[in-house]
C-alpha cells in the first residue's frame, strides 16, 4: 500500500489537542433524507470552525461518475466548484469543539483512505470516533423520528437502539472505516438516522435535527438545533397539505402509524434512540428501494419531486 500520509495536508500548524471526538459524516451514499449532509451544513452554518486539515481529492473521486458543477458565463468558463474533503474543527459557545470529516465519500482506495483517516486521527490524539448516516424505514413522518446504533465495544451502546439483525448490503467507505477502527481495538460509534421510506429522496430536516442532537450528546458539544427544528416543522406542514391530496399516500401513512403505535414505547425505547424497528427483510426492502432509486437518478442535490417520496 502506498503511504497513507501522503493523501492528506495539514493546513497551518497542526493542533494540538486532546482527545477530540471525530465525527465521520460523508455524502454519497447512505444519506436517505440528505439528513447527514444537513447535519454538515447545520453545523458550519451555526458553528465556529476552521479547517485542520484536507485530502487529496484527486486520488479518491472518480470525476465522471459525479461531476463537479463549473459555471459558463456566456462567452468564457468562469468557476468551478471541486470536491473537497476535509477535516474541520468545530467550536461550542463554551470552548468545547470537535473534529468533523465531511465531504464526497472516496470511489477509490478505500483501504488506503482508511489507513490514512486513522493515521490522521492518531497524530490528532482522537478519542472517540462517531459515523453519521441515515436510512429509510417503515416510520411514519407523523411520529418521532429515531436513531439505531453499532459500536466496536458494547459499552458504547448504552442508551441506543441497535438493529439485532444480520443482514448484507452494499460496502461504504464510512462502514470500512467503523470496521478497521473496530478491529484495531478503537472506540467506534455509527449512528443511523430513520427516514420515512416515502421521503427518502427528498431533505427530511427532522432526522438531521436527531442526529445533531445524537451527536451533541454523545460528544458532550453544544449545538444549536433549533433552525434544523423550524425547517422539520415547515417540511412536516408541506408534506402534511400534500398527503391530504392524496388518498393512496395518506392510507399508506396510516398503517405505518398504527404499526408504530402498536409497538408501543416498551418496543421502541426512549430518548435519541426511539424508533420503529423493522424486520431483517423490511430493512433490506427499504434499502433495495433506496439504493435502486439513487442508481436511476444522477448524483447531486437537485430539487426533490412535487410529492412526498418522489425519488
Amino acid at each position: 500500500m502506498l503511504d497513507p500520509g501522503s493523501l492528506y495536508s495539514y493546513e497551518g500548524e497542526r493542533p494540538a489537542l486532546v482527545e477530540p471526538p471525530l465525527v465521520v459524516a460523508l455524502s454519497g451514499f447512505i444519506d436517505a433524507g440528505n439528513a447527514v449532509r444537513l447535519s454538515v451544513e447545520h453545523l458550519l452554518a451555526t458553528c465556529r470552525h476552521e479547517v485542520v486539515a484536507t485530502f487529496d481529492v484527486d486520488q479518491l473521486h472518480d470525476y465522471r461518475a459525479r461531476r463537479p458543477t463549473m459555471t459558463f458565463g456566456g462567452q468564457d468558463w468562469q468557476d468551478y466548484e471541486p470536491p473537497r474533503l476535509q477535516v474541520h474543527r468545530v467550536h461550542d459557545e463554551d470552548g468545547s469543539s470537535l473534529l468533523l470529516l465531511t465531504g464526497p465519500e472516496p470511489d477509490v482506495q478505500w483501504e488506503r483512505f482508511t489507513a490514512a483517516v486513522w493515521q490522521l486521527a492518531d497524530e490528532l490524539g482522537v478519542g472517540a470516533t462517531i459515523v453519521l448516516s441515515a436510512a429509510p424505514t417503515a416510520v411514519p413522518h407523523t411520529r418521532p423520528s429515531g436513531v439505531t446504533a453499532s459500536a466496536s465495544r458494547p459499552e458504547l451502546l448504552d442508551g441506543y437502539r441497535t438493529w439485532d439483525v444480520e443482514a448484507q448490503v452494499p460496502g461504504h467507505a464510512s462502514a470500512l472505516l467503523h470496521l478497521r477502527g473496530s478491529q484495531q481495538g478503537r472506540d467506534v460509534l455509527s449512528v443511523l438516522a430513520h427516514v420515512p421510506h416515502y421521503l427518502a429522496g427528498n431533505d427530511y430536516p427532522d432526522a438531521a435535527a436527531v442526529l445533531v442532537r445524537t451527536l451533541s450528546g454523545a460528544t458532550g458539544v453544544g449545538i444549536p438545533v433549533q433552525s434544523l427544528q423550524e425547517a422539520a416543522s415547515r417540511t412536516r406542514v408541506e408534506v402534511d397539505r400534500q398527503i391530504t391530496e392524496s388518498p393512496e399516500a395518506a392510507s399508506v401513512v396510516e398503517a405505518l402509524e398504527e404499526q408504530y403505535d402498536a409497538i408501543g414505547e416498551e418496543g421502541r425505547g426512549t430518548g435519541a434512540a426511539s424508533a420503529f424497528l423493522p424486520t431483517a427483510d423490511e430493512l433490506g426492502e427499504e434499502f433495495e428501494r433506496f439504493l435502486a432509486g439513487q442508481e436511476d437518478e444522477p448524483d447531486g442535490d437537485g430539487p426533490p419531486g412535487d410529492r412526498p417520496g418522489a425519488g
